[in-house]
C-alpha cells in the first residue's frame, strides 16, 4: 500500500491509516528530512525484528536509530546530559542530524548495546513530525539503501514503493526524498565528534 501525504495539509483519514499500520506490528517507509527511512514502533518487538531482517542486520549490533517529536520526549530515552550538549542539541534540532546519546532505561532492552548509547532523531519535516507527534512514541528509523553502484539513496518515493511493495505494509509518498543521510554526532565522550558528515551543517 502506497498513500500520499502533504506537508501543507495531511488528510486526516491517511494520517489514521498510517497509525493504524503502525499499532498493528505494521512495518512502514517514511519520508525524512534527508533520505527515506524505514521504521515501526521501537516497543513492538515483532515489528523491530522484520526490519531487522529487512536490512539483513542483528539487532544487537545494527546502528538503528528512533525518531521523536521534540526535545522533552528526546530527554525521556537518555540519560541527563550536560548544559553543553544540550544547547548543542537545542540549536541544532529538528534538523538532519543523529545524536548519539547515552540511553535511558525507557530504551527497549532489545536495543541495548554494551555501549549502552541510543541515536536520537528530530527530523524537520511536517508530515514526519505529525505521525510522531500524533502516534506519541518514538519510531525505530533505518535509511532506504538503494542497489544502485551510483546512487546510496532511492529518492523517488514510486520507486521504493515498487521495490519494497510485498515486504512492508505501507509506503509513505512524501515526495523525492534526499540522496544524503544525515550527519551523525557523537555526544558520548568529553567533546561532540562527529562520526559521519551528512547533509546537516552542525551549529556549535
Amino acid at each position: 500500500m502506497i498513500i500520499k501525504l502533504y506537508e501543507e495539509n495531511t488528510n486526516q483519514r491517511d494520517l489514521e491509516t498510517v497509525l493504524e499500520v503502525i499499532r498493528k506490528d505494521g512495518v512502514v517507509i517514511f519520508p525524512t528530512d534527508t533520505v527515506y527511512g524505514i521504521g515501526c514502533d521501537i516497543y513492538n518487538t515483532k515489528a523491530v525484528e522484520r526490519v531487522a531482517r529487512l536490512k539483513g542486520l542483528n539487532i544487537k549490533k545494527a546502528d538503528f536509530s528512533f525518531i521523536v517529536a521534540d526535545l522533552s520526549n528526546l530527554s525521556e530515552y537518555t540519560q541527563q546530559v550536560d548544559n553543553q550538549t544540550f544547547k548543542l542539541l537545542k540549536k541544532n534540532l529538528p534538523g538532519p542530524f543523529t545524536f548519539i546519546l547515552p540511553a535511558s532505561s525507557k530504551v527497549p532492552k532489545l536495543f541495548k548495546n554494551n555501549k549502552k548509547t541510543v541515536g536520537l532523531r528530530i527530523p524537520d519535516h511536517p508530515i514526519l513530525h505529525t505521525i510522531v507527534k500524533t502516534y506519541g512514541s518514538p519510531l525505530l528509523t533505518t535509511s532506504v539503501i538503494d542497489d544502485d553502484d551510483v546512487l546510496e539513496y532511492t529518492t523517488d518515493p514510486e520507486l521504493i514503493h515498487e521495490k519494497y511493495k510485498d515486504i512492508v505494509d505501507l509506503v509513505i509518498d512524501g515526495g523525492y526524498g534526499k540522496n544524503v543521510a544525515s550527519t551523525v554526532v557523537n555526544c558520548t565522550g568529553s567533546e561532540p565528534e562527529i562520526i559521519r558528515q551528512g547533509v546537516g551543517e552542525l551549529i556549535f
